[in-house]
């Protein structure tokens, strides 16, 4: 009875003083259809769930209890976007396919709406720009709500890992080199951009980001992956989280972030994706979970399951991982969806013999979204039905789903005003912070004899190679069709930055993977009339319309096929050396004496091994993004003094894997009979054109009752006579534990830009979680004894180091 009165009280007052929508255009509703709007079930009457003043959890209540079983189990389904729609000209008309969708699934949310690539067959003219996005999303919309019996808004879900992936929206790059900056507000600045563009033109989740440790460079995902690190993949996907979700959902800037992909896909059998997970329970709690623990404590609210398995178990099928850590354990209020098609995926696995019994092991593990809807669509209703779900399950999953659409203010305002996007999307200040992240991600990895920086009026340079001027392969994987003239490629960079009178001479050379000499001979001409010779190499990740694809968008690898394509989805590897011609053009051009410096685009470590002896000079750009020659160029010419750090370690050979930096202490990596067991460039590891002393290291312990604190300061001073950014890397050991724990574990870093001659004291500070060792059933324990602190500016180059004691036993769960 409480409960009626209040609803009564809250209706009166809406009534009294009504609340004024928008029409799918943006502009003010008159009050003739004001109340039509609110009114979304057709009753004649404004009900608890279309007020706009109840509180959110009244008004899913009041929601699911007027829905059918068909329509809950419509509201945990992610259908695929893109075939919803029809571009004809500067007009979008919604296909036949939506109407079924709507009338026989009522689904719930969409994911890809305005993706744009060879998969969906979505190009510059048949794809949406953010205008026709914006008014396709507020078309769509008005139909869903029109011809739906409760008037449920659909969520629409976009991937968003380094950009909306949509036709003219900015590239930044991809989360390998966002983490190489190893600066977290720039990337949680990104993630702002990023959710204010993808919001503009309708979107409410952004697939993002991947929390998987990068532990095989083979695998094909790496550029997706924040490195090998967990404690660096946690404060990065925390910093992006922060910018997708902003202060508030309902803002109409933000996003819900997905975090992909729970759990332990990224820690493959053999470099294959979505391998086996060869893992105890100690490595899940230890380096797995805590990167997506950080982020579900930052508030992000959706995760994605993943394709493998972890000690035979399905991580889409798996209630321990899904349920008893992620929802009871970590209180997860977001709610859960499958990669695509994962939840049929159970039957290759082995471990449904169908699809009923697939949808009913996904939906009890708790995967409350299956995206594809192929096998929830047509399974739950009868599942239910049968007595093998219960309504209550169902009940669950879709209150998760309902509370985010009420908390981004869906059944109040669906609809984006379509002028703003243009106006957003990709603009100059959002173009301008690619170009930054883009430059804070390069890593200098050699520069003998100081020959960076080049000098703007050097005469005659030569710009070589199949990643000098090629568009797509600057942009990695999850990335739309480019119109002319928006991406700056390596060569439109030097272009653009050297003197009017320098020479700049380009020749291709080679592609990334054919064999072909043929364009050897004017590549050696090119580079003899030069001074100096910039190579531009490496990898891509840049799919193309003549590609075949796997159901799940994954790209598929044919031994006759040859194109660029070495990395990204569905593209593992053997081996890491330079495919094709491309180390053989270099040695060649090499013997002609000239400087050389190779610029390296790719998104996977790769071997030095022959590169490393030809150049004298080697930048790795990753995949920089649209503004990635910009970037590049400012660094090779000095108006840049790169500062960016390895965030995978960088292998002697495949023989050598796996090798990361923090191995358990008797793992550590011995020398091989052929070569050292030790990486080419370790984990940290990043030149700059100036030099940085660590001196003064006090480290400060304070025990409390509930909680032990380590203050640890040092002195850094840029030696050097260039400004610039030192990454200061705060390592620990736990010097005698009750289990093994690795030789040395990150735990801080801090980037900090210091002008020639400049000191500047950094305070880093530890509680009892950056000490605790895990212990079981999520118990961790700071044990007392001695540990040891290391500072410097790489994993393997530490310059200063202390041991400290704790007295007291510090028992706590995560």
């Amino acid at each position: 009875m409480k409960m009626k009165l209040i609803c009564f009280l809250m209706l009166s007052v809406f009534f009294i003083f009504p609340v004024r929508a928008k029409n799918t255009f943006g502009k003010k509703k008159d009050k003739v259809t004001r109340l039509h709007f609110y009114d979304l079930n057709k009753n004649g009457r404004m009900d608890t769930y279309e007020n706009p003043s109840a509180p959110v959890e009244y008004r899913v209540e009041h929601l699911l209890s007027q829905m059918t079983l068909e329509e809950k189990v419509g509201q945990m389904l992610t259908s695929l976007g893109w075939p919803m729609y029809e571009r004809v000209g500067e007009d979008i008309r919604l296909t036949p396919q939506l109407e079924k969708e709507i009338g026989e699934y009522h689904i719930g949310s969409l994911w890809g709406f305005m993706r744009a690539d060879p998969w969906t067959q979505r190009t510059l003219h048949t794809g949406l720009n953010p205008s026709l996005a914006a008014r396709a999303s507020n078309r769509l919309q008005s139909y869903v709500i029109e011809h739906s019996r409760l008037g449920i808004p659909l969520f629409l879900a976009e991937e968003c890992p380094h950009g909306h992936m949509a036709i003219g929206t900015t590239v930044f790059p991809t989360s390998i080199g966002q983490a190489s900056t190893w600066n977290p507000e720039l990337i949680r600045q990104m993630g702002r951009v990023i959710a204010i563009e993808a919001s503009a033109q309708g979107a409410h989740i952004g697939y993002g980001p991947v929390l998987d440790l990068a532990r095989d460079p083979r695998w094909s995902r790496v550029e997706e992956t924040y490195g090998e690190d967990p404690y660096l993949n946690g404060v990065m996907g925390t910093a992006l989280v922060r910018g997708f979700q902003g202060e508030t959902l309902n803002d109409g800037k933000s996003v819900i972030a997905t975090l992909k992909h729970f759990a332990s896909y990224g820690w493959t059998e053999g470099g294959h994706n979505g391998g086996t997970a060869h893992i105890g329970e100690r490595e899940l709690e230890e380096a797995i979970f805590p990167p997506f623990r950080e982020a579900v404590g930052a508030g992000a609210l959706s995760v994605m399951s993943s394709y493998n398995e972890i000690d035979g178990n399905p991580c889409t099928g798996s209630r321990y991982l899904l349920t008893d850590i992620l929802k009871d354990r970590w209180q997860f209020k977001g709610f859960v969806v499958s990669d695509l098609y994962a939840v049929g995926g159970l039957r290759e696995h082995g471990v449904a013999g169908n699809d009923y019994e697939a949808a009913i092991k996904a939906v009890n593990a708790g995967v409350d979204s299956d995206l594809g809807t192929n096998v929830y669509a047509e399974q739950l209703v009868a599942a239910v039905k049968r007595g093998d779900v219960a309504v209550a399950t169902i009940d669950k999953a879709v209150r998760r789903i309902l509370s985010l659409k009420f908390q981004m203010g869906l059944f109040d305002d669906p609809f984006v005003d379509e002028k703003q996007a243009v106006q957003l999307v990709a603009s100059s200040e959002h173009t301008g912070l690619a170009r930054e992240v883009a430059r804070q991600s390069i890593v200098l990895l050699k520069n003998k004899d100081k020959l960076l920086p080049l000098k703007k009026d050097i005469r005659t340079l030569a710009v070589i190679g199949p990643n000098a001027d090629n568009v797509y392969n600057m942009l990695g994987d999850y990335t739309a069709p480019q119109a002319d003239g928006t991406v700056v490629t390596v060569l439109d960079g030097i272009r653009q930055k050297v003197s009017k009178e320098t020479r700049v001479l380009y020749a291709k050379g080679c592609t990334v993977r054919d064999s072909s000499r043929t364009g050897f001979k004017d590549a050696i001409e090119t580079a003899r009339n030069a001074d100096a010779v910039v190579m531009v190499m490496g990898g891509s990740s840049a799919r193309d319309f003549s590609s075949e694809y796997e159901e799940t968008g994954a790209a598929k690898v044919t031994i006759n096929q040859i194109s660029d394509m070495e990395s990204g989805e569905g593209y593992d590897r053997a081996t890491l050396h330079l495919m094709g011609r491309q180390l053989e053009l270099l040695e060649e051009i090499s013997r002609l004496g000239k400087p050389v410096v190779l610029v390296l685009i790719k998104g996977r470590p790769l071997l030095m091994e022959g590169a490393i002896q030809e150049a004298e000079a080697i930048v790795d750009a990753w995949y920089p993004g649209m503004q990635g020659g910009n970037a590049v160029a400012d660094v090779l010419f000095g108006d840049y003094n790169p500062a960016g750090r390895l965030t995978l370690s960088v292998p002697r050979s495949v023989g050598q894997l796996p090798v990361y930096y923090n191995t358990r202490r008797k793992g550590n990596r011995s020398r091989y009979i052929e070569e050292p067991g030790t990486p080419r460039y370790p984990f940290g590891y990043g030149l700059s054109y100036t030099t940085f002393s660590y001196t003064d290291m006090k480290v400060q312990v304070t025990e409390g009752s509930d909680d032990c604190r380590v203050d640890v300061t040092v002195t850094i001073q840029n030696q050097g006579t260039a400004d610039g950014d030192e990454v200061a890397q705060l390592y620990f050991r736990d010097d005698v534990s009750s289990f093994t724990t690795p030789a040395k574990q990150l735990r801080a870093f801090s980037r900090i830009h210091l002008k020639a001659g400049e000191s500047r004291e950094v305070t880093f500070t530890l509680d009892k979680k950056s000490l605790a060792l895990y212990m079981q059933e999520g118990e961790w324990v700071v044990e007392p004894g001695r540990f040891t602190i290391m500072v410097g500016g790489s994993s393997e180059d530490i310059a200063c180091r202390q041991a400290f004691e704790i007295n007291r036993k510090y028992t706590f769960k995560m």
